[in-house]
């Protein structure tokens, strides 16, 4: 099996999981009444080309920021560097965040010219792992992974709004459809 394949059958591992846990688990963002009816969410195909391998470029001094929430709050995050990358034939620039006390788990939210289209109009998340995500001292960034906050499908959650940092002009086909 390849490199590539390996990569598809994890990435469609992770789509099954989630999924069950949205139709079974009692934490599932999904009213309960929608539950016994849903079969998946909606994916975009598998993309290598949205898989990127990269350098965080860390902050001199990261600075701690309030992002303003669906329900007109705040959460802190902690800006600690920024990906470049090369997509629709442009460098693009996103800040990386941490909640503050957690030195392991970046938060890569971000905003493209699907939102309102094909995906949740508000943006979607990466999460990425230091444990699973680093490849020799460098961040995989894989946008077949990007999800859609669960305020998109239910008011009872208070998610965090892309900063405007992140907003990118070209659209991402990759990762989770909306609606689903």
């Amino acid at each position: 099996m390849s490199d590539t394949d390996d990569w598809r059958a994890t990435l469609q591992e992770t789509r099954d999981r989630k999924d069950a846990s949205f139709a079974d688990s009692p934490r599932s963002p999904l009213p309960p009444d929608e539950r016994a009816s849903f079969d998946g969410l909606d994916y975009y195909p598998p993309d290598p080309d949205y898989r990127f391998v990269l350098s965080l470029h860390e902050a001199d001094e990261p600075q701690r920021i309030a992002v303003t929430t669906t329900t007109d709050g705040d959460r802190e995050y902690v800006a600690v560097g920024r990906f470049q990358f090369d997509l629709g034939g442009e460098e693009r620039i996103l800040t990386a965040y941490r909640s503050p006390g957690d030195d392991e788990t970046l938060w890569l939210p971000f905003r493209d010219a699907t939102n309102g289209e094909t995906t949740y109009d508000a943006g979607r998340y990466l999460d990425l792992y230091a444990e699973t995500d680093r490849e020799a001292g460098r961040w995989v960034v894989d946008f077949n992974r990007a999800y859609s906050p669960f305020c998109a499908y239910s008011d009872a959650y208070e998610c965090p709004l892309v900063p405007a940092a992140n907003w990118l002009e070209v659209p991402v086909p990759a990762g989770e459809r909306y609606p689903y």
